[in-house]
């Protein structure tokens, strides 16, 4: 198994969610397809230079890209949310702007919040 590959847990949570459509023609291991397209996905790869642990790059590519069409990464998503909420937590930085005179501060000036939360 490779450094970033699915543990034995993280697969049993995935699994039940892949489609299992017997298509005449054994399939690929959906765990290493899985990998695979995890692997492409981090590291920003062509899915040409994907390893050979993974399996054919066009079996991996083509099913990322019918289960993405089936719906399967949203119900996968959905579902480890579910069982995870406080590690979905993203910030875009694309999105996110500081004014061009909020590098410079006087020094030793007391921030203050402008929301404060109140918790229950």
């Amino acid at each position: 198994m490779a450094r970033f590959d699915l543990t034995d847990v993280e697969w049993e949570l995935i699994r039940p969610l892949l489609p299992n459509k017997p298509r005449g023609v054994a399939r690929v291991d959906d765990r290493r397809v899985l990998n695979g397209i995890f692997w492409v996905l981090r590291t920003g790869s062509p899915w040409r230079d994907l390893p050979e642990r993974y399996g054919p790059s066009t079996t991996v590519y083509n099913r990322f890209n019918r289960w993405a069409k089936a719906g399967v990464w949203v119900r996968v998503f959905q579902v480890l949310a579910a069982k995870s909420p406080d590690s979905m937590q993203f910030i875009d930085s694309s999105i996110i702007r500081a004014h061009q005179h909020a590098a410079t501060g006087k020094k030793g000036a007391r921030i203050t919040p402008s929301v404060v939360l109140v918790e229950d």
